[in-house]
């Protein structure tokens, strides 16, 4: 039989719990304990929410997170919580789910085939992952792969919002975006994608009220149950992942089963100085030999480092060639080619055309606004 209880209550239970006895519950256990004291609701409340969505101050916020009720089964048998499917929490209809993530629950490393988003929209909470174990605090954003050992705790009123998407999902609608021409992006098909890997990435975004207003209305939109809201829930996290990369790539860490995070380190120097960057350079710099790191770059990206540097300089280049009217010599020179030859023989190897027939192929589609 299915039962009925809102965040707050909830919420509230796991406080005074933990006030009371100074030992904390887990989200099963909590759900256990309020039945057998006759507090979870036998009669669906239907609290119905508007689908216009509501500027929010984040007292506000959470105002709203308290009074959504869910659904919960208190028969769940409580050692299953170890590794947790899509089924157990994200509902038959969603390929997105949004929570709040419960606070003064007992530590308990996990893991489940779902990927998980958390963001600590209000404090800190202490982030466990594979035996490790750091403070996550306000602004930063953790992705965490399927299959990943991990557990996240709040000893405090702070608040986490977490994102829990279908790996099906994630593979087909959210990678592409994931995919751009950042060479970071190449390295998320291992990270990400590995189907036994323990690996997270990391994102720092400070107080970002654009962030917090694209998870407020998520959160909004994943309390409405009508036949619009899968959709709209999953181009909203779109728009969550675009602007995360649009603007905070260049802080992004991440954590690799094989070498920790000082891989995304040497990614990022890639990155900002590919145009000028040799081999024996890069393995000075991060005291490595030539082929050790060669085997590495091959490893977790997929490409080499010759590959890697021309995919860099190509991508701009095409940048470059549709937004710009810079001349191909210059374009050449500010990608790293020495002469505009050689970046024309390579460009028209990969694309089979001039960067001239390039440029006039695809500018001739454009639309340019010039805003004065």
């Amino acid at each position: 039989m299915n039962y009925y209880v809102t965040y707050g209550e909830l919420q509230e239970h796991l406080k005074s719990y933990y006030m009371r006895t100074g030992n904390r519950l887990q989200f099963i256990d909590v759900i256990q304990h309020m039945y057998k004291q006759g507090q979870l609701k036998s009669d669906n409340p239907a609290t119905t929410h508007d689908n216009a969505y509501r500027e929010m101050t984040d007292e506000e916020f959470e105002q709203f997170i308290d009074s959504i009720t869910f659904t919960v089964i208190p028969t769940w048998n409580s050692s299953t919580g170890l590794r947790v499917q899509e089924t157990d929490i994200i509902p038959n209809t969603r390929d997105v789910f949004v929570i709040r993530h419960p606070r003064y629950t007992r530590p308990q490393t996990h893991m489940h085939n779902y990927f998980e988003v958390d963001f600590v929209a209000r404090g800190e909470c202490s982030f466990t992952f594979e035996q490790n174990t750091r403070t996550l605090r306000e602004g930063e954003v953790c992705i965490i792969a399927p299959s990943s050992e991990h557990d996240l705790t709040i000893v405090d009123d702070s608040t986490i919002i977490t994102i829990m998407i279908r790996k099906s999902t994630f593979d087909t609608t959210f990678f592409s975006l994931l995919s751009q021409k950042d060479l970071l992006s190449y390295f998320f098909r291992t990270i990400l994608q590995g189907d036994n890997h323990a690996n997270y990435l990391l994102f720092f975004t400070s107080d970002n009220q654009w962030i917090k207003k694209i998870l407020h209305n998520l959160f909004q939109e994943c309390s409405n149950q009508d036949s619009y809201s899968n959709n709209c829930c999953i181009n909203w996290v779109n728009l969550f992942f675009s602007t995360l990369l649009r603007n905070y790539s260049q802080t992004i860490q991440f954590y690799n089963y094989q070498m920790g995070a000082d891989f995304s380190l040497i990614l990022q120097y890639i990155q900002y100085n590919y145009q000028t960057l040799s081999l024996s350079t890069l393995a000075e710099i991060f005291h490595y030999s030539e082929p050790h790191l060669s085997t590495l770059i091959k490893q977790n990206t997929g490409f080499t480092f010759t590959e890697l540097i021309k995919r860099l300089r190509l991508s701009d280049a095409v940048d470059y060639l549709i937004n710009t009217d810079m001349k191909i010599s210059e374009i050449a020179e500010q990608i790293g080619y020495n002469s505009a030859d050689h970046f024309s023989r390579v460009f028209r190897s990969s694309y089979q055309m001039s960067p001239l027939e390039y440029r006039k192929q695809n500018q001739a589609s454009a639309i340019h606004f010039d805003y004065k």
